[in-house]
Order: structure tokens, then sequence, then C-alpha cells
């Protein structure tokens, strides 16, 4: 493993950028399976219900387009990281990296299916059918204000830091091998799970299979980790979310993108 200086551990942003600019073609890469990938996602929603809560569908089919939107989504803003970890193993291996980037989908793929048993436990919830206008639309609301209240907390402060600051988690648990790599990928995943679920759980509530919002939440999960400006995007996300669930309570209809549900409705 080449470790080179460890000057950079505590050095935010800076290591990110500078593997970047190391793995130009890895980054690149990357970001044109996470392109492929927002195109193969665009057109299994082709049709599907964008709106709050919408139903998930079989699993099998969940499953595919949910590593797809992941893939989409996330790719770009933890590409950097990939670069980061192929420059630090010294570039022994091409497999390596996307080893990597496999282990941290896997994490992924797994909140999912943690996603799809919870809208099955809620498609058998006791109180029944939910209308829009006396009971999803309270729901969608409060989630969006609970996510806000979430960017605002210290866990997420820990986990977002570990996104933005990785090499120190890298270099402190460094395992060699493709195991290694896979492994790796896995832990930080878990990492970008903490930082980001409760974004995903406020695009369940504005639309899952819409790619308005999926667009909105990737821009916003690659800003959180990739500017330089923390607090400025943390407090600005937060705001954003306060003021879409405020406006889902009072006024959904000048709320853009959002499909708003007529009759009532099972949620997921």
């Amino acid at each position: 493993m080449a470790l080179g200086s460890r000057t950079g551990v505590e050095g935010g942003l800076t290591p990110l950028y500078a593997a970047a600019r190391a793995r130009v073609a890895l980054v690149l890469a990357i970001v044109a399976v996470a392109a492929v990938s927002w195109v193969w996602s665009a057109r299994q929603m082709q049709g599907m219900d964008a709106g709050p809560w919408t139903a998930l569908g079989t699993f099998g089919w969940f499953l595919g387009v949910w590593v797809a939107m992941m893939t989409a989504m996330m790719f770009p803003s933890v590409a950097p990281t990939v670069a980061l970890y192929s420059r630090t193993a010294g570039g022994r291996t091409s497999l390596a990296p996307w080893l990597f980037a496999a282990g941290y989908l896997v994490t992924w793929t797994a909140a999912g299916v943690c996603a799809y048993a919870v809208a099955l436990l809620l498609r058998h919830w006791p109180v029944g059918d939910l209308d829009w206008e006396n009971g999803d639309r309270l729901v969608t609301g409060l989630t969006l204000i609970g996510a806000a209240v979430y960017e605002l907390s210290p866990l997420k402060n820990v986990c977002l830091g570990k996104c933005r600051s990785p090499l120190g988690a890298l270099l402190g648990s460094w395992r060699g091998g493709r195991r290694g790599a896979l492994r790796m990928g896995v832990v930080n995943g878990a990492w970008c799970v903490g930082c980001c679920w409760a974004l995903m759980t406020a695009l369940f509530s504005l639309g899952v299979m819409s790619l308005e919002w999926m667009a909105l939440v990737a821009v916003i999960i690659a800003s959180e980790k990739l500017l330089p400006w923390r607090r400025v995007v943390t407090y600005g996300t937060a705001a954003l979310l306060v003021l879409l669930g405020i406006l889902v309570l009072t006024a959904p209809d000048v709320v853009p993108f959002l499909t708003i549900p007529s009759g009532s409705m099972t949620p997921m």
C-alpha cells in the first residue's frame, strides 16, 4: 500500500481533489457508468407513478431499479473517494477501485432492501388507506421537515465528515487485496447511508420514481460531499427541506414537479 504523506489525513477535501486530478480516467469512467444508469432508470420509470409514496412494484423489479438509481445518483459524488482509494493503493490493480465501488453499492442495495421491507409493513398498516388531503399530505410534509432536522444533527455531521474526509478512515482500516477493496467499499457506503438516508426518505415522500426529484437529491448529495462550503450547503439543504415541507402542508400546488395524488392511496 502506497500510503504517501500523512499530512492530508485531516485535510478535508484537498486529498479528494488531488486524487481526482491524478485519476481523471477512473473518475470519468465512473461518471460514465452513472450516466448510463440515469438513461436506464429513465426508461424503466416511464409510465410509473411519480407521486409521493408511490407503490414500489415487485421486489425483483424494485431492486433492479434501485441499484440503477443508486449508481446514477451516488457514483458521481463517490468517484473522488474511489480515486483516492486507487491512489492510496498505489494502482497495483485496475480491478480494485471497481471492487471498492461495488462494495459501496452493496451497502446501498442493502438499504434498498430495508426500504422495501418498510414499504411492505406500511402497506399492511392497520389504519388502512391514506387520503392525500386527510393524512398522506401531513406525512409527506412532516417527513421533509424531519429530514431537515436530521441535516443539523450530530450523527449527520459525523457521517458527512467521513464522506468529505475519507483518507483517515481509509488509512485507519486498510485491508489489502480484492476482498479488502470490497470490504472498504462497504464501510464507505455505510458512512454514506448514515449521511444520506434522510434525504432518500425525503425522495420517497416527494416521488421516488420522479427523475426531477432524483436529480435534485443527487445534486444536494454531491454538493454536501464535494463543495468546500460545508455549513452553507448543510444549512441551505435544511432550509430547502423545511420550505418544501411547509409548502406541501399549506400550498402543495405551488411545489414544482410534485405529482399530487388523487383519491385514497396506500403508502409505498
